[in-house]
């Protein structure tokens, strides 16, 4: 049947038009809202938000706090935007339970929340420590696990600079100084406050192995802890390393950056693995601009360059977050000094989302947190004159999620799943295997790893639809 001019131009306006009109409906999805913003009493300068199991988010501020001498705290946000604060520190004599926790807490499998503060500690120097790691409830006691540099820094190092928990039910750390050669260490604590020195740097010649860790490493699919230097490494650029489930220390890549214009960039930040192996950051420095640089790291351990950062937008990047869409989202400080948010695909596609502007808040000097709403949070410097810092919520009209603490265990591991709307639900799936679960409340379900069952997502069957997990859960052999 022959088609006439006129219905070709009618489906063509026809197509056009739901083009449009589908760009339009992402356009009223994609929005910046400001979820707290924080006064000086309540806090100042807030890291990212985390999400517990009450459905509530809980970060940390650095600096002022509710209580005599307090130098941050840590305070609970309600969904709606209402701040308390659960533990101010310095609340001891000479801080002996710290002071700035520069870093948001992560939820343990315990249900409580655990972090590190950057000094305090100890009573060297009226109160100026080297920094602890500590455990709160989420109604707010607060225990002191570890204190640094009580002996000596060499010892166990100092400034600690986040946890994360691994399969074993230990965490995980850095330390940006002190250590065995004064370049700081990766440490493990055990839930119970037993602390070791996994692996000092700087203990290769030339500090081939890195130095100053200024992040904590995470857990890959194979169970080694992946994590990053800011510095050292053969060129002094840093480096990407690996430690083997074995103690197995090996260095993954190196940046160059001797007396050169660091092509790839260096100082990293953080790195994070898709489902298929392969790692992703950014740099802070270096590039074709020398304003940092966004790269992948193969699962075979092939770089990759994806992006070098400009001036005119962006610079300054912070460490990447996995989105359940597949792709990678970030922030960076640039632009006149107010920041971007952004978004990069797995082949290096960047597009910058929201700009911040001087008056709408500014610095957005955190990474993102992708909640179970599917929304992005993360923190600004400055909102308005006078406030002390806000909590923003970024929406991509990225669909909800569910998220698993821990990410990784064998079969009959027991498994927190943090969501919304959970209550009614009927199933939960890990990769396809039926598992049994209990709903606790709205936002929380306790699950059992199925026999079975492999890696890949974890799936909620909710009155409202089937949610899936962000990152996929490993299921250990």
């Amino acid at each position: 049947m022959k088609t006439s001019k006129f219905q070709l131009t009618l489906a063509l306006a026809l197509t056009c038009a739901a083009i449009t009109l589908s760009m339009a409906v992402r356009a009223q999805a994609q929005s910046l809202s400001y979820l707290a913003v924080f006064n000086g009493i309540n806090g100042s300068g807030p890291s990212t938000v985390i999400q517990a199991t009450d459905g509530n988010f809980y970060g940390t501020t650095a600096g002022a706090g509710e209580g005599d001498g307090s130098v941050g705290n840590v305070v609970r946000i309600t969904p709606t935007g209402e701040i308390s604060s659960i533990y101010s520190f310095c609340s001891l004599p000479h801080c002996a339970d710290g002071q700035l926790p520069e870093t948001p807490p992560i939820l343990g499998s315990d249900g409580n929340l655990y972090g590190v503060t950057w000094g305090g500690g100890s009573d060297l120097n009226n109160g100026a420590g080297w920094g602890t790691v500590y455990k709160v409830t989420l109604g707010g006691q607060l225990t002191t696990l570890y204190t640094f540099c009580v002996v000596s820094c060499v010892d166990d190092g100092g400034n600690p600079s986040g946890l994360m928990q691994a399969a074993d039910g230990n965490f995980y750390g850095t330390t940006l100084i002190g250590g065995e050669f004064g370049a700081g260490n990766l440490f493990k604590i055990t839930p119970t406050g037993e602390f070791t020195v996994v692996h000092n740097f700087c203990s290769l010649a030339n500090c081939a192995d890195g130095q100053q860790p200024g992040v904590p490493p995470i857990q890959g699919l194979d169970g080694s802890l992946i994590g990053t230097t800011r510095g050292g490494g053969t060129h002094g650029g840093g480096v990407v390393y690996a430690l083997s489930p074995l103690g197995t220390f090996n260095v993954v890549h190196t940046f160059f950056c001797s007396n050169g214009p660091c092509p790839r960039g260096s100082d990293p930040n953080g790195v994070v693995q898709d489902a298929a192996g392969n790692f992703f950051g950014t740099t802070l420095f270096g590039g074709s601009a020398g304003e940092g640089t966004a790269f992948e790291i193969t699962s075979t351990h092939q770089f990759k360059l994806l992006h070098s950062f400009t001036y005119g937008a962006g610079t300054d990047p912070n460490t990447l977050t996995l989105g359940n869409d597949g792709n990678f989202y970030g922030t960076t400080e640039g632009i006149d000094g107010y920041g971007t948010i952004y978004q990069i695909t797995p082949a290096g596609a960047y597009t910058t989302l929201h700009n911040f502007t001087y008056g709408g808040g500014t610095v957005p000097y955190t990474s993102l947190y992708q909640a179970p709403d599917g929304n992005f949070y993360g923190a600004i410097e400055y909102y308005v004159i006078n406030s002390h810092g806000a909590e923003y919520r970024f929406n991509n009209n990225l669909g909800p999620l569910v998220q698993t603490v821990p990410l990784r265990g064998t079969a009959g591991t027991s498994v927190n799943i943090l969501g919304n709307g959970l209550t009614g639900s009927s199933s939960v799936t890990f990769n396809g295997v039926e598992a049994a679960f209990t709903v606790e409340s709205d936002s929380y379900i306790k699950a059992t790893v199925p026999v079975g069952a492999k890696t890949g997502k974890v799936s909620v069957v909710t009155p409202s639809g089937t949610v899936s997990s962000n990152p996929q859960f490993v299921v250990a052999e």
